[in-house]
């Protein structure tokens, strides 16, 4: 092949690692921007979750073999930290023995906690030299990206948005992070910003995060079926800090936040901490917005090597005697308590209350995230009264707060939230600016 300028590229073979049972079309374009400069791709999948969306080269059951597992005993498993190690285990026999073949000259992945937990372990198994590249929207939270990269030459690239579906933002992030691997490799590269796209479709800010995964994914269909576009940011405290910059900048018409927990992590001094201004910006501008309490049932505070430091947030939060949902090393889940939800529920109540445009609240009855509905690590029905009888004696009478007898992750409540959120918006003349 030979690209412009009429110079022949050296065919080389990169890696894309993915989970193909939920990102199977974020790949698939990945894999054909490397592709047409020239390059082989192959296909690594370590999704546990199901079937493939798109046919992969090295196949989860291949992976899960290596590792030392049938993928069926896999799947059946719920302690996330074993599952993954399974994964990373098979998956870096597979890369090794590429690159003993000579057919490993670099490898790329993207993705939110987990899959960049997984794939910069398998990355971190490769020498020196060999490029290695992340798009992660976790790459600007100091707790986790430290450990993501530790003492090897992988290069992490902040995505700013969540990499989920396709839109102007994710497109452009996929072609950089396409021209930092191949440049990498070819020794050359770079791709085109932003800065000038015209968007012809109004843009709606989603915060989701892997707790709330299940809702998000119906509400942005739902909304991209009404014609909206639907930009995820992942709600891990720097995600949607920029997220709130870019509401400041004019960029988006509404926003859905699913996961303002930004808000509290920022109270309590937990790793997801979005800045003072979180949850201020869509009032400011006077733009509609959904809000929902998930992640104000949890505190992020790992590491778990912090609690054996004596790291003052364990002291003084009392973290190992409340209820914990410990996914890997990195990550921890403490339950909040009730007297914190109420402190929560004030300063939501006095940050939307300074809104300019329509808001509505939303509450889910029966639960708020995967991790606090009946019979999971974090439930407590109890601490969840407590915010919302607080945020009822705080919230303006003409914000509407809705009670809806439902769990978070379900497409009913999706559907209502939409519903709601249709409810607030304008209609808009022209949606090009």
């Amino acid at each position: 092949m030979k690209p412009k300028g009429g110079v022949r590229l050296k065919k080389n073979t990169i890696i894309l690692i993915s989970t193909l049972d939920t990102k199977g079309s974020e790949a698939a374009f990945l894999k054909s921007l490397i592709q047409g400069r020239g390059h082989r791709v192959i296909l690594l999948d370590t999704n546990t979750g199901g079937e493939p969306s798109i046919p992969p080269d090295i196949s989860a059951k291949e992976v899960a073999k290596d590792g030392g597992w049938n993928i069926e005993e896999v799947r059946k498993m719920k302690g996330t930290g074993k599952v993954a190690s399974i994964m990373i285990d098979g998956a870096i026999k597979k890369v090794k023995t590429l690159l003993e073949k000579g057919e490993l000259h670099g490898i790329i992945s993207f993705g939110g906690a987990s899959n960049t937990a997984i794939a910069t372990a398998i990355m971190k198994s490769l020498p020196f030299g060999i490029p290695k590249v992340m798009l992660s929207s976790m790459a600007a939270v100091p707790a986790y990206a430290g450990g993501y990269f530790g003492t090897k030459d992988i290069a992490i690239f902040h995505s700013v948005v969540d990499v989920v579906g396709s839109n102007p933002f994710v497109e452009d992030v996929l072609k950089r992070a396409a021209g930092a691997i191949c440049g990498m490799v070819e020794m050359g590269g770079g791709l085109a910003s932003l800065s000038k796209t015209t968007h012809k479709k109004d843009l709606i800010a989603l915060t989701e995060f892997k707790f709330s995964e299940e809702c998000c994914s119906h509400i942005r269909h739902l909304l991209e079926e009404k014609g909206f576009e639907v930009i995820p940011f992942h709600a891990q405290g720097m995600g949607d800090r920029a997220m709130e910059d870019l509401i400041g900048e004019g960029l988006f018409q509404g926003v859905m936040d699913i996961v303002p927990a930004g808000v509290s992590e920022e109270l309590l001094g937990g790793n997801r901490a979005a800045g003072p201004s979180r949850l201020e910006r869509a009032g400011e501008m006077g733009i509609p917005q959904i809000v929902t309490p998930c992640g104000f049932d949890m505190l992020s505070c790992g590491p778990l090597e912090r609690g054996d430091r004596g790291d003052p947030l364990w002291i003084s939060k009392d973290i190992k005697n409340r209820k914990l949902f410990i996914p890997d090393a990195f990550r921890v889940q403490a339950r909040t308590y009730s007297q914190e939800l109420r402190e929560i529920a004030r300063e939501v109540a006095r940050k939307l209350n300074q809104s300019k445009g329509p808001v509505a609240m939303l509450i889910p009855l029966k639960g708020w995230s995967s991790l606090d509905k009946e019979g999971m690590p974090l439930y407590d029905p109890e601490a969840d009264k407590a915010f919302v009888q607080e945020l009822k004696t705080h919230l303006h009478p003409k914000i509407p707060l809705i009670e809806i007898d439902l769990h978070l992750n379900t497409l009913e409540f999706a559907e209502e939230a939409v519903k709601q959120f249709i409810k607030l918006y304008p209609v808009r003349k022209s949606s090009t600016f």
